[in-house]
């Protein structure tokens, strides 16, 4: 299995992206750091998209790309959808296994 690193503090990836805003080619930089160089081009195009966001500019550089904003909001609620998900089955089997010891079966009305 390959070894994984941790992920680079925010930090880190700022400095990175400012060195090469200030004239430094990515590749020079990929040399003196760490990271690859499609690692930093991928963090430098991100940071664009995060400084239109919050600009409040039109997407026309890359249309569709979210802010790092937007990406943490549409993992928490894709989280909560899964727990959503997941708590909708656990009440559906309930409500049939309740329904089976009982021996009723609800009504369409009772939104079941």
């Amino acid at each position: 299995m390959p070894r994984t690193r941790p992920p680079y503090p925010p930090e880190f990836r700022a400095q990175l992206v400012a060195l090469h805003r200030a004239g430094r080619t990515i590749e020079e930089v990929a040399q003196e750091f760490e990271p690859a160089e499609q690692t930093i081009r991928t963090w430098v195009a991100q940071a664009a998209v995060d400084e239109r966001a919050a600009a409040a500019t039109p997407r026309t550089e890359r249309a569709g790309a979210l802010s790092t904003a937007e990406r943490e909001e549409l993992a928490r609620l894709r989280r909560e959808n899964r727990q959503l998900k997941v708590e909708r089955d656990i009440l559906g089997k309930a409500a049939a296994w309740f329904a089976r010891e009982t021996g009723t079966i609800p009504t369409a009305a009772s939104g079941s």
